[in-house]
């Protein structure tokens, strides 16, 4: 995908917040549970940057838990970003870890926090309760066989915008799961993107 965007002539920056590895574990730690919010600041502080060196229009787009963080940027800092791509991402913390596979729970829930101890931290963080917040226009991916993060995520997010009279368009892939991994949906969706992002991005 960033490679089809740098053919179309859009600039790509991609930040590796804190969370990420690559720094070591102690980075890895930067996010857990309580400290969640601090990664979604880092992209703030990225669109700040490129806003510093004259970029005025600034999308933000990533998948999985980086849709999450789309999700979470749009509510959290509205006024920073033009324009969203959330592809397979969370909206909803206690849905995500209520629906999504019990291997899957197990394994998130000592870095995002657990249902039994953390459901209102989860519920306050979640950009589910905050989508009237979004004013940027939102594209949505989503495989509707994800086991991962279930497709309930884009639904709720998808409907909650649209209820409150936002922009919102949603890609839905029968026969995908967790991401694009077919090329025929990829050559589908690829496209699609670019189109909304033309659209609210080229000057």
């Amino acid at each position: 995908m960033t490679q089809f965007l740098l053919s179309r002539g859009y600039a790509v920056f991609s930040p590796n917040v804190r969370g990420s590895t690559g720094y070591g574990k102690a980075y890895t730690h930067l996010d857990d549970v309580r400290l969640r919010m601090d990664s979604v600041a880092d992209l703030a502080h990225a669109a700040h940057w490129l806003r510093g060196r004259g970029h005025e229009r600034v999308a933000v787009m990533g998948g999985s838990y980086g849709g999450f963080m789309v999700l979470a940027a749009l509510t959290e800092y509205p006024e920073l970003w033009t324009a969203g791509v959330d592809i397979v991402g969370i909206a909803n913390f206690v849905t995500f870890l209520e629906n999504t596979g019990s291997y899957r729970r197990a394994l998130r829930e000592p870095e995002y926090g657990s249902l039994e101890n953390d459901r209102e931290f989860l519920e306050s963080i979640s950009p589910i309760h905050k989508a009237e917040k979004i004013s940027a226009p939102l594209m949505v991916v989503h495989g509707k066989n994800d086991p991962r993060v279930p497709v309930g995520e884009a639904e709720q997010i998808v409907e909650r915008v649209q209820g409150n009279g936002g922009t919102v368009e949603y890609l839905l892939y029968e026969d995908e799961g967790h991401g694009l991994t077919k090329l025929e949906n990829r050559l589908d969706a690829y496209p699609k993107i670019a189109a909304f992002l033309d659209r609210y991005l080229a000057p």
